[in-house]
């Protein structure tokens, strides 16, 4: 008895939780346009401002070392000082 309480409060949470909404992203007319980008005529859409750009999700890379090398030295590689 005490259980059931706690197992239809865990899924009235789970069903909301659930239904979001997931629909394109708007502006509300109570906030003012995006700036123009200087040397653009018209303001970013939302997918532009929303993703990340290169130097935030840079690319990566899958290289294999194909053989071990050794590593060039390093002139600024010093020792901490004391």
């Amino acid at each position: 008895m005490k259980y059931r309480h706690g197992i239809a409060a865990l899924l009235a949470c789970t069903a909301l939780a659930a239904c979001g909404n997931k629909g394109d992203l708007e502006r509300l007319a109570s906030f003012p346009q995006p700036v123009v980008p200087e040397g653009s005529d018209t303001p970013e859409t939302p997918d532009e401002l929303t993703s990340p750009d290169v130097e935030a999700m840079p690319a990566r890379s899958d290289e294999l070392l194909r053989r071990s090398e050794v590593r060039p030295t390093d002139e600024f590689d010093l020792p901490p000082p004391g």
